[in-house]
């Protein structure tokens, strides 16, 4: 008996390798399974993770400090930079047309973050080091949080268990106070019915079917028109109305009157090509399928990756036409100063032959995308590694600031999956690859931040004062949305439906946007959402970081 009892004490309560992978498989594995739970309709995520490696520390199943130390900063870097590599493509192109205004709100919501957490720094008597942890867990942003504990160490040459205690306590209220703030600002947009009719630059990507009834645009190319007019649509199939024959059209096609045109364009440019070619008309293009067909090819040469679609002449050298591209959940208009990345879906119509043509220019091997791109993804990670290690003195501070393991690697991701293409580099990873590597890492890392900080959490709540820390969190949660809702709705005449997911992305904050999508019926939420993320994500890595080098 006591063979069995030493047996499973040394399992639980003792050191070695078994021992530290029961105790993390314990943890992730618990708290993945109580990520599934709802209450209320929300969910905490794996931040339940974070909270069963506290309630195992306390009990007192912990991990070797020197390998709780490795696994948390190596479970970090994973999942900052495979969100480097998911936003990447479109970090840049978010500060483009109205994504500047969105983003606008995104600073200001991080902005007044910092002020109210310096505000409480110097009227309480909290330290640097939990207000920073607080302010991590009021937006629930995992990765600010692992930036600041990095920065500590780096400072002070130990860890600081106030960093993942304020986190943890601030991070329940932090979701939902979201919630109730995103539920507040109903009450400005008393007048939502008429201001969501107000014109916006939502993107999104139509057919459009006409009957040329203009004669200003017979007789010159849709090239020309593209040019004179200043829009940008593609005209996919023409039907001749003297033959009644369905084709291809490409940039030299010209138009008559009676032809009909199907058109792919933005929904906001629609009514410029009504008045400008002619009026809408019912067609059915299914039945001209015996002349043309429509393939979905994905895109797997590697030779051609980061090729501009203008400078390939695909419509006059191949026949068929490029009607859309499907790339990371998102469809995107195929213009002529296009990038193609490999992993890209793109539909294109066209005579089978032609089709079977460019089905060999750009690959359609499936396979190829299932093998994984591991050199852009380690070698990705040695330059983070280094660029975060950089110092980078200033007069501000007395300890040279370094970007660190969150920093460095989030930014060498977001420009590797961003200019690779530009220059040939395969970056591609498959969504569920990317996912996988994501939920690794910050699983990992949540459970090693609670298995490290679980000692000291319930006498921090009891004897040091930290139920207070849930109202700090709430007062760093709810004063920046507020204050960021009056200024989105007063002076950037942003719809709510668009608001809320600008918070909800300015927060990183995913329980919110799915709350806010069930009050939404069209898809302005979540484009508002992915618009934002990517500069959140990076402001609140360099934050974290920053509230720890300054005040410390």
């Amino acid at each position: 008996m006591d063979f069995i009892i030493d047996f499973f004490n040394n399992l639980f309560f003792g050191s070695g390798i078994a021992h530290s992978m029961i105790i993390l498989a314990i943890a992730v594995g618990v708290g993945v399974y109580l990520s599934r739970v709802k209450i209320a309709g929300i969910s905490f995520g794996v931040t339940w993770v974070l909270f069963i490696g506290i309630l195992l520390s306390h009990f007192g199943m912990v991990l070797d400090g020197e390998l709780l130390h490795f696994v948390k900063e190596f479970g970090l870097i994973l999942f900052v930079y495979s969100i480097g590599l998911q936003v990447g493509p479109g970090f840049f192109s978010s500060f483009m047309s109205g994504g500047l205004k969105l983003n606008a709100i995104t600073c200001i919501i991080v902005l007044f973050d910092v002020l109210v957490a310096v505000l409480l720094i110097f009227t309480t008597n909290e330290g640097v080091d939990t207000i920073t942890g607080i302010m991590s867990g009021a937006v629930t942003n995992t990765p600010g949080m692992g930036a600041a504990t990095t920065a500590y160490k780096d400072m002070f040459g130990h860890d600081s268990a106030n960093i993942a205690l304020g986190y943890s306590v601030a991070y329940p209220l932090g979701v939902i106070g979201c919630i109730l703030s995103i539920i507040a600002l109903k009450f400005i947009y008393k007048g939502e019915k008429k201001f969501n009719r107000e014109k916006n630059n939502d993107v999104d990507i139509q057919r459009l079917s006409l009957e040329v009834t203009e004669k200003g645009v017979t007789g010159i190319t849709l090239e020309e028109i593209r040019k004179r007019n200043n829009l940008n649509f593609i005209v996919s199939r023409i039907i001749d109305k003297a033959t009644g024959h369905c084709d291809i059209a490409n940039s030299k096609s010209k138009l008559a009157l009676g032809d009909r045109v199907l058109i792919i364009c933005n929904k906001d440019i629609q009514e410029r090509l009504v008045s400008l070619i002619g009026k809408p008309v019912q067609q059915e293009w299914i039945k001209f399928d015996e002349e043309l067909i429509s393939r979905k090819i994905t895109f797997t040469n590697h030779k051609l990756n980061g090729a501009k679609l203008g400078k390939l002449n695909i419509r006059n050298e191949f026949g068929v036409n490029i009607t859309r591209v499907h790339r990371a959940g998102v469809d995107l208009a195929p213009t002529a100063g296009f990038r193609l990345q490999v992993g890209d879906i793109i539909t294109v119509v066209g005579h089978e032959n032609a089709i079977n043509d460019i089905k060999k220019m750009f690959g359609d091997e499936r396979k190829y995308l299932d093998h994984p791109n591991l050199i852009p993804i380690f070698i990705g990670i040695a330059l983070g590694c280094i660029l975060g290690s950089i110092p980078l003195t200033g007069t501000l501070i007395s300890t040279p600031l370094k970007l660190g393991l969150a920093g460095g690697p989030l930014i060498v991701a977001i420009l590797v999956s961003y200019f690779g293409p530009k220059m040939g580099i395969v970056t591609y990873t498959t969504t569920s690859a990317n996912l996988m590597i994501r939920e690794i890492g910050i699983t990992l890392f949540l459970a090693c931040v609670g298995l490290g900080a679980g000692g000291e959490f319930v006498d921090s709540i009891v004897n040091k004062g930290g139920y207070m820390w849930i109202f700090y969190g709430a007062i760093i949660t709810v004063v920046p949305i507020l204050v960021a809702g009056f200024v989105g709705r007063y002076v950037f005449r942003i719809k709510y439906n668009t608001l809320a997911g600008v918070i909800s992305g300015s927060c990183t904050n995913p329980p919110a946007l799915a709350f806010a999508n069930q009050q939404s019926k069209g898809g302005d939420t979540a484009v508002a959402y992915a618009t934002v993320y990517p500069l959140a994500m990076f402001l609140r890595i360099l934050v974290g970081q920053m509230m720890i080098l300054l005040f410390c």
